[in-house]
């Protein structure tokens, strides 16, 4: 029942705990009697911060539970989702300030759902990575069940991004190489994340970046897809809808980097590449995957170094995306690196093939201008500069494509848009012979010269590509130096291009 007056409030504080003899001398005294309006009371104690607002709140109805967990005294409600309730709390004798993750009452008793809260909470405990919430205590008593993690001042990255709108290309790929950072250090231990998005993703007051809630990294495999999808998580039917569409088993990395690729573009774009809907029919539909808008086209503006980046971590061919969180950490930092110093309209020309708005720059050697070009493709970054560098020395105007397909479509609407094409199949995969042996059989592109890289693993592949005079296959490794060797003997010196380019 709820208490009427100030010494029934103060009684059942001191009771609990909540307050001791001292603070409540310091109050009596302040008024100098006990019989005071309850109102005033209460206000003093939460202007001298004995008591929080929550915990007077709770008082005052005469509630008896929720005001401590273990040793940890509840301060305030922090967020409420559907499984769980976070607090911030201090524990009793250190006033250490830490998050304490309370699942709700009526998944309590429910053996799955608390099973998977524990198993949370005892993989986040395994976890010590800056980018990763620590989790520092796991209880589970009868029907009560709570995480003790470390506090964050800050917010989630989905308000985050709200606020802000987006984020500045540099700011958005900073932050997501910390966040890939996380999950590379997570993954070399063995574990996959399954719910990746941006509410589960913390910002602190500094800019930092922190991944919550491995709440399905160590899920039993007795737990059917069906299972998953009654779960009370909507990213988890995501992650089954992806999963499904591309025929991955349910702990693959590479889901995890696709939805990594989803925050990405949602942080630069400053909208979600997956249409939101609670519909789970919906939102287990393939669908969904294939209506995804190109970020290239939902926000033109944005530099080449960080669109090849949001593609290959979103490409729904689970063999083309990142095939593992170190390799788009690396991508991201690499691009951290090319927006620091500052992306050129040169470098988004090579991407998309639009003219340069030209700059003058002082230059320390000359570089010999033999009139010829090259389109490499290939998807990643650290191989992407290589090239490029390595041909502009050699004197090659260079443009560079992540997509085979769009390369070959360029091909196809002007066969002068280069000299000659180069395929780097190493990470782009199959999808890279596939256009290699199109560009071959149209009659507008078959001239076109043309280089196949295969890795050592793809030497197979030899055999299935449609070869001549002008359209060679390479194994991997290969020097720079021999591949230009190679280019030269198909571009003869003071020749412009098999197909014809005048």
């Amino acid at each position: 029942m709820a208490y009427q007056t100030a010494e029934q409030v103060a009684e059942r504080a001191f009771d609990m705990g909540l307050l001791d003899e001292r603070q409540l001398r310091d109050v009596w005294g302040s008024f100098g009697s006990h019989n005071v309006p309850m109102e005033d009371f209460l206000q003093i104690l939460v202007r001298r911060e004995y008591l929080t607002n929550y915990q007077v709140e709770r008082l005052v109805k005469g509630e008896r539970t929720g005001f401590f967990f273990g040793n940890y005294r509840v301060l305030y409600l922090v967020g409420s989702g559907t499984f769980a309730r976070v607090y911030r709390a201090v524990h009793r004798e250190t006033d250490q300030v830490v998050a304490v993750k309370v699942l709700r009452n009526r998944y309590s008793e429910n053996r799955a759902q608390a099973g998977l809260f524990v198993r949370e909470g005892r993989v986040g405990c395994a976890l010590r990575h800056p980018n990763i919430v620590p989790t520092y205590e796991v209880v589970s008593e009868r029907k009560t069940h709570f995480l003790v993690m470390e506090f964050i001042e800050g917010r989630n990255l989905r308000e985050f991004v709200r606020i802000r709108k987006k984020l500045d290309p540099l700011e958005a790929t900073e932050m997501m190489a910390g966040i890939a950072d996380g999950m590379r250090y997570a993954f070399e231990k063995g574990l996959t994340h399954r719910d990746l998005k941006m509410s589960n993703v913390l910002v602190s007051s500094r800019g930092e970046a922190k991944i919550v809630d491995f709440g399905l990294a160590s899920m039993d495999e007795a737990l059917s897809d069906d299972a998953i999808a009654d779960l009370p998580n909507t990213r988890t039917v995501d992650y089954a809808a992806l999963e499904r569409a591309t025929g991955v088993r349910k702990d693959d990395v590479r889901s995890d980097i696709y939805f990594l690729g989803c925050m990405y573009y949602h942080m630069l774009t400053g909208r979600p590449p997956l249409t939101e809907t609670r519909d789970r029919l919906l939102r287990l539909s393939k669908q969904r995957f294939l209506d995804v808008v190109p970020i290239q086209k939902a926000d033109p503006s944005l530099p080449a170094c960080v669109t090849i980046v949001v593609n290959k971590a979103m490409a729904l061919d689970p063999s083309l995306r990142y095939q593992s969180p170190l390799a788009m950490y690396t991508d991201l930092r690499t691009a951290a690196k090319r927006l620091s110093a500052g992306a050129t309209e040169s470098e988004e020309a090579e991407e998309t093939g639009k003219p340069a708005v030209h700059r003058r720059r002082p230059t320390a050697l000359a570089v010999p201008d033999t009139g010829r070009s090259v389109m490499v493709v290939e998807s990643d970054a650290q191989m992407q500069d290589l090239f490029r560098r390595s041909f502009k020395q050699a004197g090659y105007r260079v443009l560079v494509t992540v997509d085979p397909a769009r390369a070959a479509g360029r091909f196809r609407q002007d066969a002068s848009v280069a000299d000659c094409v180069l395929f780097n199949a190493q990470q782009i995969g199959k999808n890279a012979l596939k256009m290699f042996n199109e560009l071959g059989e149209d009659e507008r592109t078959k001239a076109v010269p043309a280089v196949l890289l295969l890795d050592e693993s793809q030497h197979k592949w030899k055999s299935q590509a449609q070869t001549n005079r002008h359209r060679i296959v390479l194994p991997m490794p290969i020097t720079m130096g021999q591949l230009r060797a190679a280019l030269e003997q198909l571009l003869p010196a003071g020749a412009k291009a098999a197909h014809g380019r005048t």
